[in-house]
């Protein structure tokens, strides 16, 4: 459980257990609106959440240690060698004043006890294995002077650079064309299966998701409310709120052929002010006189599926 202090009333609780495992090889997605607490549940792992927010209960295993309760020192070490995160802007990731190839090397400096030259020549390794030329121009060049795109691979450089354990990516294809949409995903991928890598990708796209995830958890107002196997989720939705994210998605249609988008109305309720039963209700086609009342528990309809919706509680 997650919590921002507030000025003067109440802590907020913006994550209220979420709760998952993620294994070597395995991508596992976190789907959600703007404000679902899918990023908050991102920064809590590695402990950047925002001044003001703070993990107040609950547990983050990783490696036999629990991640919340370790120093900020213990944490440093972890944080960019074992754990490492890709932000959704590289632009405000990476320092403006420094080179791109210093930047990276610097992460190996932080955690290698190697020469500056071989953290140089692993730098520009790094660089040429998420798809960037290998030469002097672009290790020297400053942040500006690269395309979107290429921040975006240097930021990745830098994360899989000490070979992490596990990759958190936030959004890493939010604003990109979809040409380097579809690039950036084929090099997470790549990444993934050639390194081994445990991945956590978060995204309000179930599109972008499925490019990537073996398992998808479906978040709203700070809680899951589905998870399951990606194609179950997708070719069998079963929470209301799954159907709509569904729904917006554009699909491939004939010649000719016309098709609406479906758009979900209303906004995610403020975590300060949720309704008293389910959050999603002021918005759900399929509300019921419960739901004004009461929160759904998470049920297991079938066999590795759970949802919270009173349409499957028996």
């Amino acid at each position: 459980m997650v919590a921002y202090d507030t000025h003067g009333g109440a802590p907020v609780v913006a994550v209220d257990g979420i709760g998952f495992d993620v294994h070597a090889g395995e991508a596992v997605g976190i789907a959600g609106e703007s404000g679902s607490g899918k990023t908050t549940v991102a920064l809590a792992l590695l402990g950047l959440l925002p001044p003001g927010a703070r993990v107040v209960q609950g547990s983050a295993r990783f490696r036999g240690q629990d991640l919340f309760t370790l120093s900020e020192a213990s944490l440093e070490s972890v944080r960019g060698a074992e754990i490492s995160i890709i932000f959704q802007e590289p632009g405000l990731a990476l320092n403006p004043v420094l080179r791109v190839g210093s930047q990276v090397a610097e992460v190996l400096r932080a955690h290698r006890s190697w020469s500056a030259r071989r953290c140089r020549e692993e730098a520009g390794g790094l660089l040429s294995r998420v798809g960037l030329p290998a030469s002097d121009r672009l290790f020297d060049a400053y942040p500006h002077e690269l395309s979107y795109g290429q921040r975006q691979r240097v930021t990745i450089a830098q994360a899989v650079a000490c070979e992490p354990a596990l990759l958190v990516a936030d959004e890493p294809t939010s604003s990109l064309d979809s040409t380097t949409r579809a690039e950036i995903l084929g090099l997470l991928g790549e990444l993934k299966a050639g390194m081994g890598l445990a991945l956590l990708l978060v995204s309000h796209d179930i599109g972008t998701l499925a490019a990537l995830a073996d398992r998808l958890l479906v978040v709203y107002a700070g809680r899951v409310v589905e998870e399951g196997r990606l194609e179950q989720v997708c070719r069998d939705p079963l929470h209301p709120y799954t159907r709509a994210l569904l729904g917006s998605l554009p699909r491939p249609r004939a010649p000719g052929e016309g098709r609406r988008l479906e758009s979900l109305e209303g906004s995610p309720p403020d975590p300060a002010h949720l309704p008293p039963g389910c959050a999603f209700e002021p918005r759900c086609p399929d509300r019921m006189e419960r739901c004004l009342t009461r929160r759904p528990d998470a049920v297991e309809p079938q066999p590795g599926r759970r949802v919270r919706c009173f349409k499957h509680d028996g």
